[in-house]
């Protein structure tokens, strides 16, 4: 039996100091596993005094149980759980620039599962902002990085990484969802020159942004320069990190550790909660920009795991 858990972070813009930062760029895997904690401590100290007043406590009479703050929704467990009354933009989602990069963190999935799973991702995002439609969507495949002693080498080491015979097929699936409306354009992520020419080589839907992560090597290499600027591509710059959410973070931040939510017991021993094999798929994270002002409203991630039994 498998059981899916999403995680959510909330609008980390308005969450305030308890979100660690640190001077330079802020990579999202720090980003997204303190926002992650944050969330679910405000969660536990919200639910704490309803669980005091219904006597519902962990038998020490302190400790919010686990059921309180998280909710149960099928084979679906949301961690925590998510007051969707609360969401939305402060004005019209016309008046924002609203990008989604989703990250496949699963190597050897099908595409139809691929599909599904940004079906999901992108649906959370919908009800969290209460919109139809995002402008921008960059899919992010495991396995890829954009690292090497100079740009050249970037590119050829890029060349190699990923798998084209899982990528090509999820972006070919992945174009229904511009042509039912749901994404307005698509982008790819960590692409160089070789790879993207194979992409543009085999899909009907070209990507509008190819994003990619130069901290390693200073430049853009010249091949992808031209390859973009003859295919109408614009080339972002990102400080994402790649392996944003590994499988081992995933479990010490549920677990029963002292930063852990004690969602799942620890392998080995009694300790309560939910037992089995913690698969990280997915994370989605969201921005919304007011167009007129570039102000970041909201910004934000889900994350999607799959629970195996042992």
């Amino acid at each position: 039996m498998t059981k899916t858990i999403v995680l959510s972070t909330g609008n980390v813009v308005s969450s305030g100091p308890s979100i660690i930062r640190k001077n330079g760029a802020y990579r999202s895997n720090l980003e997204l596993t303190s926002s992650l904690r944050n969330n679910i401590r405000e969660a536990k100290e919200e639910f704490a005094n309803t669980a005091a007043e219904n006597g519902q406590t962990n038998g020490n009479g302190t400790q919010t149980p686990v059921s309180v703050w998280t909710e149960e929704d099928g084979d679906v467990l949301y961690v925590p759980r998510i007051n969707w009354q609360y969401g939305g933009l402060q004005e019209e989602p016309s008046q924002y620039d609203i990008t989604v990069k989703l990250f496949y963190l699963a190597t050897g999935t099908s595409s139809s599962t691929r599909v599904k799973h940004t079906r999901e991702a992108l649906s959370l995002v919908q009800k969290e902002l209460r919109i139809q439609q995002v402008d921008l969507l960059i899919i992010s495949f495991p396995g890829m990085s954009f690292e090497g002693d100079c740009e050249w080498e970037a590119d050829k080491q890029n060349a190699g990484q990923g798998n084209d015979e899982e990528e090509l097929p999820t972006w070919s699936a992945l174009e229904l969802l511009q042509k039912e409306g749901l994404v307005k354009n698509m982008g790819i992520a960590e692409y160089g020159s070789e790879k993207l020419t194979r992409l543009l080589e085999r899909a009907a839907l070209k990507p509008t942004v190819d994003q990619i992560n130069i901290k390693n090597c200073c430049n853009v290499p010249p091949p992808l320069v031209e390859l973009a600027k003859k295919h109408n591509i614009e080339l972002l710059v990102h400080t994402d990190c790649t392996d944003i959410l590994p499988k081992g973070t995933l479990r010490e931040l549920l677990g029963q550790g002292p930063q852990g939510a004690g969602v799942l017991a620890d392998k080995g021993s009694n300790s309560p909660g939910l037992r089995g094999d913690l698969i990280p798929q997915w994370v989605i994270k969201y921005t919304a920009v007011v167009r007129d002002r570039g102000v970041i409203e909201n910004k934000g991630y889900f994350a999607g795991a799959e629970l195996r039994d042992a």
